[in-house]
């Protein structure tokens, strides 16, 4: 429909004797149809424009599901490569490396395949795990070495039953280490031999770090528990290396090949309108390394599709990998308009939810409140100017009566100190804790620059503050009133 997929150079696996091509006849009027209801609700729109709509949609799911699980595990993905795979991967990779703030993408020679390739190579394992709810010291890095030595002796008689030989086996021990009192814990390296002092420095060392990425604080005053044990038994799989040992290994030369043809495709809007564009068209199997193919483009292979973008670049690699460099500042914001549109709507609606999911998860990776990091009893949402309810993600849904309130009373009493990137606490019992015990924080977001205020109102706090003064102040608050979740 969009060019994206040329029937032509795509498998003819479809049909009762699965040898028939794809049917872009029927596709078309599919969302010709679409198109039709859509536009009987308002704004008029071509069939091209509901195709549209539905890959920008199916590209924020993606990145939104991309963002939560990052945003979970405290990483920043604008610093990594998009890894793509599945043959409908590569169509839209550049769009969600977009959606990201992603500069990188890596299309592997079998990314349509990847999955099932990935299986036929992975190693053979056995894992085995027990609890042992002991402190981290040298009485309970002993228990957990003889614990990870009973568990290497199941796991890799589970392997040496399915015809390893010892040679083959190796084992990994972990251990999972949390800070007494708490819920939460860590996979850490446990070291099987060596000095004590220097495994439980070890330990200690791994955990920090990942605590610290993930929660941004420390809990140095709160001693540390070996929580459970695990030992997973491995039988190394295909190498790499003999696998593929058919792909051309020589020095890439950078050159640009020749298109087997020139397409027509339908591009969103970057720098130029949303429309149909030329885009050249490669086979993959005929390109030599160090080929470099600037967008809009379509690389057709066996297995998928792979779209270079406008603004974005395939390159060969030696290996047989295709690497999409963005090589042109895409983009920024523009002015949507004010009619209803459906498709921002349904995009900017799974934006929105997203948005508020992802401070919950970033509330309950750095919170100190057990409430909060392991009752998970809080609530986040977002609020326009008059302090209406925009989206609200699925938490403690009993919160958000009084937190409208609370934030509209907010905005009523201060009016002046609602400033851009201010957070604001109130803790004024009569309008921020209607519904429940806890004090409700919000922070204001806008383009629209306004001047700090001068003080601030007994309802409001709104100066700026660091974490560290925050939490500071959170465990004082519990020290007075413990019902209260900072």
């Amino acid at each position: 429909m969009l060019g994206r997929i040329q029937p032509a150079h795509f498998p003819k696996v479809f049909g009762p004797g699965a040898d028939e091509a794809l049917d872009g006849e029927v596709v078309r009027a599919r969302f010709e149809e679409l198109a039709e209801r859509m536009s009987a609700a308002g704004k008029p729109m071509s069939a091209e424009d509901a195709a549209a709509g539905a890959l920008q949609i199916a590209v924020g799911a993606m990145a939104n599901a991309i963002k939560r699980i990052s945003v979970a595990r405290g990483y920043d993905v604008t610093g990594y490569t998009l890894q793509c795979f599945g043959g409908a991967g590569g169509q839209a990779a550049c769009l969600v490396a977009d959606a990201l703030g992603m500069t990188r993408i890596l299309a592997h020679p079998f990314a349509g395949v990847l999955s099932a390739y990935g299986m036929g190579l992975a190693d053979q394992t056995a894992m085995r795990e027990a609890s042992i709810e002991r402190p981290l010291d040298t009485d309970g890095l002993g228990a957990a070495r003889e614990t990870a030595a009973s568990l290497a002796t199941q796991a890799g008689g589970e392997l040496r039953a399915q015809g390893v030989p010892d040679g083959a086996l190796r084992t990994i021990a972990r251990a999972q280490v949390r800070y007494q009192g708490t819920d939460t814990a860590l996979t850490c390296p446990l070291p099987l031999d060596g000095p004590p002092q220097a495994a439980i420095a070890a330990i200690r060392e791994a955990f920090e770090q990942g605590y610290r990425r993930r929660f941004a604080f420390l809990m140095p005053d709160r001693a540390l528990v070996i929580e459970a044990v695990s030992v997973e038994a491995l039988a190394a799989g295909a190498s790499l290396d003999a696998v593929e040992g058919s792909v051309d290994a020589a020095i890439a030369s950078t050159h640009r090949p020749d298109p087997l043809e020139r397409v027509r495709m339908y591009c969103l809007a970057d720098d130029q309108p949303a429309g149909w564009r030329d885009a050249e068209l490669h086979h993959r199997e005929s390109l030599r390394p160090g080929a470099r193919i600037d967008g809009p483009a379509i690389v057709a292979e066996r297995n998928a599709t792979t779209v270079v973008d406008a603004g974005w670049r395939a390159e060969l690699q030696s290996s047989g990998d295709l690497l999409l460099t963005r090589v042109r500042e895409r983009a920024r914001s523009r002015a949507l308009g004010t009619e209803a549109d459906p498709v921002v709507l349904e995009v900017f609606n799974n934006l929105f939810m997203n948005i508020a999911e992802q401070m919950g998860l970033r509330l309950q990776n750095t919170a100190y409140s057990v409430n909060i990091k392991e009752r998970l009893d809080f609530s986040c949402a977002l609020f326009d100017g008059q302090g209406q309810l925009i989206a609200n993600a699925p938490h403690m849904p009993v919160h958000l009566g009084s937190m409208s309130e609370s934030i509209r009373s907010v905005i009523e009493r201060n009016p002046a100190a609602c400033a851009p990137a201010t957070s604001t606490c109130s803790t004024t019992r009569t309008t921020a804790a209607r519904t429940c015990p806890t004090s409700p924080s919000s922070r204001r977001c806008s383009s629209m620059a306004r001047p700090a205020p001068a003080s601030s109102s007994p309802a409001a706090a709104t100066t700026p503050t660091s974490a560290a003064s925050r939490r500071a102040r959170c465990r004082r608050s519990r020290a007075t009133s413990p019902r209260r979740a900072c």
